[in-house]
């Protein structure tokens, strides 16, 4: 699709994956205020050449995405602000949280914006603000998430949004669950569903579905480089280290500058033992609290203490109120009990979302079987290993 000025020229074809041949084509020219009138058009045109009819689920979907109004300003909105949520830094959450209060304000009746308006404002909240700032971002989240279930209670992009702040904001383990269920049913194709719901499976313990609905929502749409970053998480805390290694550099490949990702790199070469890897890794990863977090871990496993030592201290001093767990991380690398859950109580009491990766942490895990362990998923909500008991949201 090409625009210039107020032409759009839409260029589409129907090809059959089997034997690579096509099946229709065509090419439309139309002024952009036709837009949506040119969208009727062109799934008219595939479900004729299917001799079908397009998937009525997907297709109601597709068409939710259309503001009330009919404004294309609104509906353009929408989908920059899209753009930029989906590459998670915190200068591109600011982008798109502007872009879906744009779509809102020229069409306060077009629930998926505000859906998506609530899950930029949680996503911001959860990853970089502390304290009153994070509860009043959770605030407007709520707001947003609300107004977008008043507008229609069956759009599975606001349940979406109430799922991911019970998860984030509130450590609802089982109503995140629930409203990640709900949109499944609502909409059973839908990628972002599936890796919602695989995020709190993994939450309360189950990797192995999380992997399966993780690669399932690559698969519907695989230019998402954080999902690609979730599932190397996933399967490295399954002990598949090849794999994740795989999984998070095609995360790098596709959105090189992104928060953590390299994080993510030099914990997978600590686990291997390789200092030297492992401290590269976290040299690559983007300034800033990531990169401290990085080198405090990667320097655990390397001969020079006192630089371990060094590394822990200015993590403690320059970001130790916004990553209680992650500090917490580094003292599992180093073995230290007593730290690991000095500061995971520290992680609870700020409310770090970060707790929320208590059972799949492959650091955390060293202590699974201390008693201490057991208390603090008891406290938090979540499963403990090895006990049938359901877990209670919190």
């Amino acid at each position: 699709m090409r625009k210039s000025g107020n032409l759009i020229r839409v260029s589409a074809e129907l090809i059959d994956t089997a034997d690579g041949s096509t099946q229709w084509s065509e090419r439309y020219d139309r002024p952009y205020k036709d837009l949506f009138a040119l969208q009727d058009d062109i799934t008219r045109a595939v479900a004729q050449a299917l001799k079908t009819k397009v998937l009525p689920r997907e297709h109601a979907a597709e068409q939710s995405e259309r503001p009330p109004s009919g404004n294309l300003e609104a509906y353009n909105a929408l989908l920059q602000g899209r753009f930029y949520a989906f590459r998670f830094t915190e200068a591109d959450l600011h982008k798109a949280i502007d872009f879906f209060k744009q779509a809102t304000d020229l069409d306060p009746h077009y629930a998926i914006a505000w859906s998506h308006l609530s899950r930029s404002w949680t996503d911001f909240s959860s990853s970089y603000l502390e304290g009153a700032q994070a509860q009043e971002a959770y605030g407007k989240s709520r707001e947003a998430a609300d107004r977008a279930l008043a507008l229609s209670p069956d759009l599975p992009d606001a349940h979406l949004a109430r799922g991911s702040l019970l998860l984030r904001a509130n450590f609802d383990w089982r109503g995140a669950e629930a409203e990640y269920r709900r949109a499944l049913a609502l909409a059973p194709n839908a990628s972002t569903a599936k890796f919602e719901l695989g995020l709190v499976l993994a939450t309360v313990g189950n990797l192995e579905q999380a992997v399966d609905l993780t690669q399932q929502a690559i698969d519907g749409d695989p230019l998402r480089a954080i999902w690609y970053n979730w599932l190397a998480v996933y399967l490295s805390a399954l002990n598949r280290e090849d794999e994740a290694e795989r999984a998070i550099r095609k995360a790098i490949e596709l959105q090189p500058g992104a928060e953590s990702f390299y994080y993510l790199l030099s914990n997978i070469e600590v686990r291997r033992g390789e200092a030297q890897a492992a401290l590269s890794a976290a040299q690559q990863e983007s300034p800033g609290p990531w990169q401290d977090i990085s080198l405090a871990i990667a320097r655990q496993i390397g001969a020079d203490r006192s630089a371990a030592d060094a590394a822990l201290r200015t993590l403690i001093e320059k970001d130790g109120s916004v990553a209680p767990f992650q500090i917490a991380q580094v003292y599992a690398v180093r073995n230290d009990a007593k730290g690991t859950f000095e500061w995971l109580e520290r992680a609870w009491n700020s409310r770090d979302p970060g707790v929320q990766g208590l059972l799949y942490d492959t650091f955390i895990q060293r202590f699974k079987d201390d008693p201490r362990f057991a208390a603090f998923c008891r406290k938090v909500g979540l499963p403990v290993p090895g006990e049938a008991t359901p877990y209670q949201s919190t």
